[in-house]
């Protein structure tokens, strides 16, 4: 089993809170300053898709499963390019990946990429501070010397300004549109691709995970990719059958500067809109909601979730720090799904219109899979309205 180190050897890592909190560890991957928001994921497996989820922009992710890094790392689970996440803290230092498919390990990957890893913390008591004071405001720092400026630190993690008011989907969003044919993996071919004419979706990019644009390729839609930036004028030029915003990371309030905007566009029109996460988010906005910021937020792959149109109970993958106030919902638009955890509000629906959005992960790349009939469902609608 390998060594926690909480021993007499000389830390290499630390984390600063901004309440003056210290925890000490061993650092690995990148040396260096990180300041960020600091959250926990609960989720056992998919580390480094949650690395790679653009959601996770300003924030460093505490694992409270120990076992993080035994399986290695593969350029076909990155969920985009490389990682997002500001840094991750574990229990255990990273073993040796075990297992078939990986072609590096996670320690070289974070190094190669510049994200700072930190070992040897007891992520129990950190989660504990974590949900105690809402997600702190952190410094993580990584000198293989464990020479640390301790006031400077917390210094730094007290004038980190953090993610209320930050737009963070232009700075993960696309440069320019792109088409995507790309299907879910499946043993034992892998990836394959679409191919054929299809339901004609404009997704748009405040933040996508590779999986949900797989998702809507294996549910038949033929998707061209916009950035965050795209106005309804730029959306409706392309004559789609469908319209899907995707997640992403920040304060939706800040994003929604310009993008309810053009979802008002869009809903001016019969077409159909899905959406996941921070799309959820921005469609509550452009139909009147308001949103909150939650105190440390939804991040795991086990969350229960209500569908209260069928009393069916969906376990979940979730990734936010705001939610959709469910009491500032209008008139014409009802809550769909709630959190069995909390009960945060996590979908909405207009009323006679196909139109909808969830709070959490459908697409849940490496699961659970409980939610997919989601794409399905927007499918549906669009070929509902292609045959009139």
């Amino acid at each position: 089993m390998p060594a926690n180190h909480q021993s007499s050897e000389k830390p290499t890592a630390l984390i600063a809170l901004a309440d003056g909190q210290l925890f000490y560890g061993k650092g690995f991957g990148a040396t260096g300053v990180t300041v960020a928001e600091l959250v926990f994921n609960t989720a056992m497996t998919g580390y480094q898709e949650i690395m790679t989820d653009p959601s996770y922009a300003g924030q460093v992710v505490t694992f409270t499963f120990p076992h993080i890094g035994n399986v290695g790392v593969n350029a076909e689970d990155d969920e985009t390019a490389e990682p997002v996440a500001a840094g991750l803290v574990v229990k255990w230092d990273p073993t040796d990946p075990s297992n078939w498919r990986a072609t590096d390990d996670l320690v070289d990957w974070l190094e190669k990429t510049g994200r700072i890893g930190v070992g040897g913390v007891d992520t129990r008591r950190l989660t504990r501070a974590i949900r105690q004071q809402g997600a702190p405001h952190v410094a993580i720092a990584h000198d293989p010397e464990g020479n640390f400026d301790i006031e400077a630190l917390v210094k730094k993690a007290r004038e980190w300004k953090g993610l209320v008011g930050l737009d963070l989907a232009k700075d993960v969003t696309c440069a320019q549109s792109y088409s995507w044919n790309e299907k879910r993996w499946a043993w034992p071919e892998g990836y394959s691709r679409r191919e054929g004419p299809g339901l004609k979706v404009v997704a748009i990019d405040y933040g996508a995970k590779r999986n949900i644009l797989r998702c809507l390729a294996s549910a038949g839609c033929d998707v061209t990719v916009l950035p965050a930036s795209a106005t309804a004028e730029d959306v409706l030029a392309l004559n789609p059958e469908g319209v899907f915003l995707s997640n992403g990371p920040g304060d939706p309030a800040a994003t929604g500067e310009y993008a309810v905007p053009m979802i008002k566009g869009i809903l001016d029109t019969e077409l159909p809109l899905f959406g996941i996460c921070l799309g959820h988010q921005m469609l509550a906005l452009a139909l009147g909601a308001k949103t909150i910021k939650m105190n440390h937020g939804h991040h795991g792959a086990n969350h229960p979730v209500k569908d209260l149109t069928t009393g069916k109970v969906e376990i979940t993958s979730m990734n936010h720090g705001f939610t959709v106030d469910a009491q500032t919902l209008p008139k014409g638009v009802q809550e769909t799904h709630v959190s069995l955890f909390d009960g945060s509000n996590c979908g909405i629906a207009m009323e006679g219109r196909p139109v909808f959005s969830v709070q959490y992960h459908p697409e849940a790349s490496p699961g659970p899979q409980d939610s997919y009939y989601l794409f399905e469902r927007f499918a549906e609608a669009m070929r509902a309205r292609r045959a009139g």
